[in-house]
């Protein structure tokens, strides 16, 4: 089986890290902190550059938005030292779920279990 997960993760990436991007993170990589949801954080000993390596899929939007601000230098301090400040009405950061059963259906949907009772609205019939 350890044969198998190498070879596909010799050429997949979407299944978590490459066999050299894992190199690379070996050689240049300092871990900066990890998120929520176990994605681990790193950069290079200078600074210059910032990558992720996600646990589990590669899913961009699983990023929170102080994270995604860190990897594109628009924060200098990572979210472990400085994090951002947070509004008492501010949900927590929720991955882009279109596509999956748990997307956003308005009242109406086909894709709605149960269907709605039109009040306002009377279908016409000819005479």
């Amino acid at each position: 089986m350890a044969i198998l997960d190498t070879l596909l993760r010799a050429v997949t990436w979407w299944n978590g890290q490459t066999l050299n991007t894992q190199w690379y993170t070996a050689r240049h990589g300092q871990k900066v902190g990890e998120d929520e949801q176990g994605n681990v954080f790193y950069q290079t000993s200078d600074g210059e550059r910032r990558w992720v390596i996600y646990n589990g899929e590669a899913e961009p939007s699983r990023v929170s938005p102080a994270w995604h601000g860190w990897l594109h230098h628009t924060y200098q301090d990572p979210p472990t030292e400085r994090p951002l400040p947070r509004k008492e009405w501010e949900k927590p950061h929720l991955e882009n779920l279109t596509g999956t059963a748990q997307a956003y259906a308005p009242a109406g949907s086909l894709r709605r279990a149960e269907p709605i009772e039109r009040k306002d609205y009377e279908a016409w019939s000819p005479e």
